[in-house]
């Protein structure tokens, strides 16, 4: 797994790890992928992974679930708790992974348009900078330049006008 480039990653403090990505799409498309089971099942994870499960209740108070499969039959599972949603530009949930127990991390996700493009600011705020780091070891930086790949193209397959309504 390998970050080509278009994601960039940076630590704007101890224990934060700052996701940037544009994309070739208008916001209310990137808004309903990453809030619409079906769409996420089909890019989120690294290329090879399989999503068996994708439970989402997205509502302030609502809670997510996902379970990853790699290749090789190891799963990994995190879950989370939408705590904000601002229409489709801004959403913060907490979330944590079933088998790494270093707490919760909040992640406040921004999407901006611009001439049709969507550049995507994801911001993880970990327990600890002890957390942060292991997550940065972890490889994290190329799953999610991997999953940003393929939402990017699921993107370009998705018709422009899906979910065009309610994006105000």
């Amino acid at each position: 797994m390998k970050n080509a480039g278009n994601l960039q990653v940076t630590l704007p403090s101890d224990r934060e790890v700052m996701l940037t990505r544009v994309f070739n799409a208008p916001r209310h498309l990137v808004f309903e992928a990453f809030t619409k089971a079906e769409l996420l099942q089909r890019w989120f994870g690294p290329r090879g992974f399989t999503m068996p499960v994708c439970e989402v209740d997205f509502k302030v108070g609502g809670a997510f679930h996902f379970v990853l499969r790699a290749p090789n039959g190891k799963e990994m599972s995190m879950r989370g708790v939408y705590r904000e949603i601002a229409g489709p530009g801004r959403m913060v949930h907490m979330e944590s992974f079933d088998d790494f127990p270093m707490g919760e991390a909040q992640v406040t996700t921004i999407l901006v348009e611009q001439d049709g493009k969507t550049t995507l600011t994801a911001t993880v705020l970990s327990p600890s900078k002890e957390v942060r780091d292991a997550v940065i070891k972890s490889g994290m930086e190329h799953g999610a330049a991997e999953s940003y790949d393929k939402l990017e193209e699921l993107l370009a397959a998705m018709p422009l006008q899906a979910g065009a309504n309610g994006a105000a």
